[in-house]
């Protein structure tokens, strides 16, 4: 495994997903000598592409649009059948914020006023939109739709009032750098409950809540409360052999202290929750055979 180059495709440098992907890929070329390297590319379907054509090996990325590359569904035309799952590597809690001085407090609260759309540069966006707005009771006819390309625009288009809501994951560093700039951000509240975690999935099948608590790197979190949530998952191709699976997935748990000190949000790799089971996705053979020998059962779907 330590033989053969093996590359991760993310989306472009500045993305969590390429920073994540880095410190992964230091960490084995650290210490399982393994040739890895760190692939950009132009956005999520360039990526997914790459892994299921054979032009690289692995790739960082939300499990609901896993699924629909390998289904070739929204925004795939094309099933991409070789993908394969390896591991949930860390939740990932999204949502709408607002300027602090706007008085909002809710997802609700929203009906009238303006959201950011259109999302051309990173349409994913939209579902994780749409299934935050349910969430709130709200559909895309409640809200006044204001065009942006792409997140860090958005989150611009907020601090400058052109937008009155922006869209970002928690914990990203725009986000502070907007609350420094407008004297201080909220992230909305959501209703999680049993009525909106369905409105949710039918969005994404695997869309859940998690709850959040206040914390210094998670501006605009103001008390406990819920979000939307996606798992991140790392994705290999079905070209890549046994033991480069094995040996990576060694790296991600054996030294994820390293790996977690290095970028504070994979702090929550955690072998005994890394074999979760998805709607319509397969393991990798090499990595349910990891899971077995270290003793972890597959997590089935709630």
């Amino acid at each position: 495994a330590a033989a053969q180059v093996a590359s991760i495709s993310t989306p472009p440098q500045g993305s969590v997903w390429n920073t994540m992907a880095s410190v992964i890929a230091g960490q084995a070329r650290e210490s399982a000598n393994m040739r890895m390297v760190v692939q950009p590319y132009g956005g999520n379907a360039q990526m997914m592409q790459s892994v299921n054509e054979g032009l690289a090996e692995f790739s960082l990325n939300d499990v609901n649009d896993v699924i629909s590359a390998f289904q070739g569904s929204g925004e795939y035309d094309a099933a991409m059948p070789n993908l394969r799952v390896v591991a949930r590597i860390n939740p990932f809690p999204v949502g709408l914020y607002v300027k602090e001085s706007s008085g909002m407090k809710a997802v609700a609260e929203l009906k009238g006023k303006s959201v950011p759309s259109g999302w051309d540069a990173f349409p994913i966006a939209r579902s994780h939109i749409s299934a935050i707005l349910a969430a709130g009771g709200l559909t895309w006819d409640d809200v006044r739709q204001v065009p942006v390309p792409e997140l860090i625009r958005g989150s611009d288009d907020m601090a400058s009032g052109r937008v009155d809501s922006a869209f970002f994951a928690v914990g990203g560093p725009k986000v502070a750098e907007v609350d420094a700039s407008v004297g201080g951000v909220r992230f909305l509240t959501v209703e999680a409950n049993d009525d909106t975690l369905a409105k949710i999935r039918q969005v994404r099948p695997a869309f859940y809540f998690s709850q959040v608590a206040p914390a210094p790197p998670r501006v605009g979190v103001k008390e406990p409360m819920a979000f939307v949530t996606w798992d991140n998952i790392l994705v290999a191709g079905t070209h890549v052999s046994d033991a480069q699976v094995e040996t990576l997935l060694t790296v991600l748990f054996d030294e994820a202290e390293a790996i977690g000190t290095a970028y504070p949000p994979l702090r929550a790799l955690d072998l005994a929750s890394a074999y979760k089971e998805y709607p319509g996705l397969e393991y990798h053979p090499a990595a349910a055979a990891f899971f077995k020998a270290r003793g972890v059962e597959l997590t089935p779907v709630e």
